[in-house]
């Protein structure tokens, strides 16, 4: 076979359990948020910090981030239909997830983690999430691979992959129409997004950068949504309308994201670094700091 063909058969499920599949997509975030789990944890036992708010910001996290790309998807993307057909937006296991959205919703859910639980300021939530966050997302794009789904234009390039086009119809029993050897985007995503990771980790464990409050969270945004502003030149267009836009949506998304990353870079170089850790006591229901 040659290298310009490079076909991938995958099957999006990994088993079957009646008539619920359990795919790799679902396995890669699982994974990728237990293993951010314990990274979390182990920056709290590293600052002294309570260790009540862990699994608080854990669950204001999941929630933020799956409200989040499921509305984000249905806004940006597909409007009219969604807001003709409301219930079709709670149809999670049916698809549709966007990473922009989810970003939106994490900073929301971190809004009243921070306002009504830690009493914290928000950039100091941040640096922890996002530390870890790399990984999961070059997991979630792994998943993508999986679903033979966000990949590029044709190339002639030595690592093209062959793409199951009709994936609906192969799955039933028919013989597979491929696409044209095409960028594996998910791959080059998936490649920045890990990279973005070890560099916060190096930050947050090597470097203290914890320190700065929003320096780590500044570097992530900037490197995650530059990499993906790119990236999407070499994309299909995921909806109809992108087709004739000087950027698709989902650069116009990204720009915000990269100015919030510089802004909250110069702030945290701007201001005197963080106090050393003291331990945190837990505190009531109604308490304020």
């Amino acid at each position: 076979m040659s290298l310009l063909e490079i076909t991938w058969k995958v099957n999006p499920a990994i088993f079957s359990i009646g008539a619920r599949e359990i795919r790799w997509y679902a396995l890669a975030f699982i994974i990728g948020f237990y293993i951010g789990y314990k990274i979390v944890e182990r920056m709290f036992k590293r600052e002294n910090i309570d260790m009540t708010w862990l699994d608080p910001l854990l669950y204001f996290t999941l929630g933020g981030t799956i409200i989040g790309a499921r509305i984000g998807h249905c806004l940006f993307y597909a409007p009219s239909y969604y807001l003709s057909n409301p219930v079709e937006i709670l149809k999670v296991w049916e698809g549709g997830l966007a990473s922009h959205g989810g970003v939106l919703g994490i900073i929301i859910a971190i809004w009243f983690f921070s306002r009504y639980y830690s009493h914290k300021s928000m950039l100091w939530a941040f640096d922890k999430l996002v530390t870890p966050t790399g990984l999961v997302a070059a997991l979630i794009r792994l998943g993508n691979l999986m679903n033979h789904e966000i990949f590029g234009h044709p190339t002639d390039l030595p690592w093209g992959f062959r793409f199951i086009d009709n994936l609906v119809y192969w799955r039933q029993g028919f013989e597979p129409v491929f696409t044209p050897p095409s960028h594996p985007t998910q791959i080059y995503e998936s490649i920045c997004y890990f990279l973005t990771f070890a560099l916060c980790m190096w930050l947050y464990f090597k470097k203290d950068a914890w320190k700065k409050e929003g320096l780590i969270f500044g570097i992530f945004m900037i490197c995650i949504f530059t990499s993906r502003f790119f990236i999407e030149f070499l994309k299909l267009p995921q909806e109809a309308f992108e087709e004739n836009m000087l950027f698709d949506m989902g650069q116009w998304l990204s720009i915000p994201f990269v100015l919030l990353g510089v802004c909250c870079i110069w702030r945290a170089m701007t201001r005197k670094p963080a106090p050393n850790p003291v331990v945190s006591t837990p505190k009531t229901k109604h308490s304020r700091k």
